[in-house]
């Protein structure tokens, strides 16, 4: 089977949740499937490396001539180019694999929707941008013959936000990247915590962009609510949170000198963060999946996370919940990590046990179902 990967928006060097979704998957696919070849239609920014990341030799890379950096273009390039590149390259079903796709085609077509975000938290779009993805995403739903959600929670929220039926819906949960070297991990904490001054102080760590929805502003409130005594080093790590603006919030309340912002990490700079850390901590106000908590529980890190329908489906019983939008409640539920251990370690047993149930090898299996689901089903389109 030749699968057609549609990439546009991956960015070179990002490594958020749809980011890591394609680079897991598409190895992952291929090692399920011999006879699997794979077809990435990527932008021009997406650098000579992406065949090797995604699988080597039986990945073939496909540049379309759009901007990873413009979200217009994006959106432009899958209406316009990526059926016919997909066509083109003779593929018997084009993935598109991060919420836009293209709304017709003679090529049997899935999507997978990470999450309604536009429609969970508006407030973080200006209103054409809103509409504009409001308008693609439904495009995309109602064009595919099976749509992919990354959760349960994310099913429900597809058929009540974009009235698709159930039935089309396919739920595949992400996997979980597996812990790299120890040997390596331990050496590049050591470095990180030299050169970020991570001494001193329990940690905290969050992986999360630095988005309106990821909430962070409320995890920097939160340290105000924590005596200096029991106040950790707040570690932010992920794209945009070294751009000054929580550096700006966490002066203004006075707790700057707790603070660390990392901006984006590599895997393995990841992976050093959560052996140095002391719990793993993610306020958002919504999400499709939730990565971060797994990977975290994966490392046998204590996890404290917004109570949230997707958080709830990944953590399970392995977690402490609080309200993100109570600074003095996440401030609450990190204390308790902190301050007693034995049931920290308790939590951190629950999410190692609570993470085995997720693997990329089974999010392989769940999506070439719906590769297969999707080539009986017939296609309309030009």
């Amino acid at each position: 089977m030749r699968i057609g990967l549609d990439l546009l928006y991956l960015v070179p060097g990002e490594t958020g949740g749809r980011e890591t979704y394609a680079r897991e998957l598409a190895p992952a696919m291929l090692a399920r499937s011999p006879q699997l070849e794979l077809v990435a239609l990527v932008n021009r920014d997406a650098g000579p490396d992406l065949a090797r990341e995604l699988g080597g030799e039986r990945v073939r890379v496909v540049v379309l001539p759009v901007s990873a950096r413009s979200r217009a273009q994006w959106a432009l390039g899958e209406l316009a180019l990526v059926a016919r590149a997909a066509q083109r390259a003779r593929v018997e079903v084009l993935h598109s694999m991060a919420n836009f796709a293209p709304a017709y085609g003679r090529v049997p077509r899935v999507v997978t929707i990470h999450d309604l975000q536009y429609r969970a938290v508006p407030d973080q779009l200006s209103l054409p941008v809103r509409a504009l993805t409001g308008a693609l995403v439904s495009l995309a739903a109602r064009g595919a013959q099976r749509i992919v959600a990354v959760s349960a929670a994310g099913a429900q929220e597809i058929v009540a936000g974009l009235g698709v039926e159930r039935a089309r819906i396919d739920v595949v949960p992400n996997g979980v990247r597996p812990p790299g070297p120890a040997s390596s991990s331990t050496a590049l904490a050591a470095e990180l915590r030299d050169r970020n001054g991570l001494t001193g102080h329990p940690i905290a760590l969050s992986v999360a962009t630095n988005l309106p929805h990821k909430n962070l502003p409320s995890l920097i409130d939160a340290l105000t609510a924590m005596s200096l005594e029991q106040r950790p080093l707040l570690v932010l790590a992920g794209h945009g949170t070294d751009d000054g603006a929580l550096l700006t919030r966490a002066r203004a309340v006075g707790v700057a000198d707790h603070v660390r912002l990392l901006g984006s990490c590599t895997t393995d700079e990841l992976d050093a963060l959560y052996e140095i850390a002391d719990c793993l901590v993610l306020p958002t106000l919504h999400e499709g999946f939730g990565l971060p908590v797994l990977e975290a529980m994966a490392r046998s890190l204590p996890v404290a996370c917004s109570d949230i329908a997707a958080l709830r489906e990944v953590a399970g019983d392995a977690a402490l919940y609080f309200d993100p939008r109570r600074p003095e409640q996440i401030a609450a539920r990190v204390g308790e990590l902190l301050r007693d251990r034995a049931a920290a370690e308790r939590l951190a047993e629950l999410g190692r046990a609570q993470s085995a149930r997720f693997s990329w090898a089974a999010a392989a299996e769940g999506t070439l179902a719906s590769y297969a689901r999707a080539l009986a089903r017939p296609v309309d389109g030009p």
